[in-house]
């Protein structure tokens, strides 16, 4: 039974329509393979660099309602220092716990060391002006303390300071957020380089296949057919020879075996014709 395997393997050939499909399977798979890759590799990359631009988007926003808030604040004592109705009536209040928490989200979220000290400088900042800021009722009550340079000689330096840190934290997010798309954009022309190449490896199969149709196809039945137009035109014997082991070489080969048949068929009849001219 072996044996037998192996004289079947040894006298194996592929037909026409199997190598044709054979080389088209071969650019489809190249082809397909390809584009899974890049399929693959776009997804990783956007995933995973969608999230940093997402993160580095909600850092931004968490600094500029730090901002906000405590300039929303630093206004309204500017504005109750500025209106002596309200000195005593209305002292402004901060939330502390939702811009600490934001504080602490934002520490959370970085990625670059360089901004884990500025994080720290906002909370030393932010502390100093809270500081400041409970003075406030103090300084109203206070008849001999002048509101207006308490506010500008002592509380908005420490305002100033706090912003200061604030933006610069932001400006770190920014830069982060400025990589991270540049990021993007050079993983999207790597993702796409799969593709670019599989283009390029199947347009070089087509070339190759077209080739090996041209050479191994084509132009051998061309020649058979100029073959059979000198033998039918002239009665040349035919005799077309190629390399090959598929059903054009039968082809050839059957084309020769009933020319050749032809031709002794033609000398029979030529004979028998003289004969029976000979006879008469």
């Amino acid at each position: 039974m072996f044996n037998n395997f192996v004289y079947k393997v040894k006298h194996f050939h592929l037909t026409m329509r199997m190598k044709l499909t054979l080389g088209f399977c071969a650019v489809a798979v190249a082809l397909l393979v390809s584009s899974i890759i890049s399929i693959l590799e776009f997804s990783r990359m956007s995933n995973y660099v969608s999230d940093l631009i997402a993160g580095n988007i909600r850092s931004i926003n968490d600094a500029q309602k730090m901002a906000e808030q405590s300039n929303a604040y630093n206004l309204s004592i500017l504005a109750v220092i500025g209106d002596d109705g309200q000195k005593k009536s209305h002292v402004p209040t901060f939330n502390q716990d939702d811009f600490l928490l934001r504080c602490d989200s934002l520490k959370a979220s970085m990625s670059d060391a360089r901004a884990l000290p500025l994080a720290d400088s906002i909370l030393y900042s932010y502390s100093a002006y809270m500081l400041t800021s409970l003075e406030l009722p103090a300084v109203l009550e206070d008849e001999f303390t002048d509101s207006r340079d308490w506010y500008f000689l002592r509380l908005q330096p420490k305002f100033q300071r706090l912003k200061s840190d604030i933006d610069k934290l932001s400006s770190v997010f920014y830069t982060e957020l400025q990589r991270n798309s540049e990021t993007f954009q050079r993983g999207f022309y790597r993702s796409v380089i799969p593709g670019v190449v599989a283009v390029g490896v199947g347009l070089l199969l087509l070339l190759l296949l077209l080739f090996f149709i041209l050479a191994y196809y084509v132009n051998p039945i061309y020649r058979m057919l100029h073959g059979l137009n000198d033998y039918r035109s002239i009665g040349r014997k035919y005799s077309n020879t190629f390399d090959g082991d598929d059903q054009l070489q039968d082809l050839n080969g059957g084309i020769t075996e009933i020319t050749e048949e032809n031709l002794q068929l033609r000398k029979r009849l030529k004979i028998l014709r003289e004969k029976s001219g000979t006879t008469e």
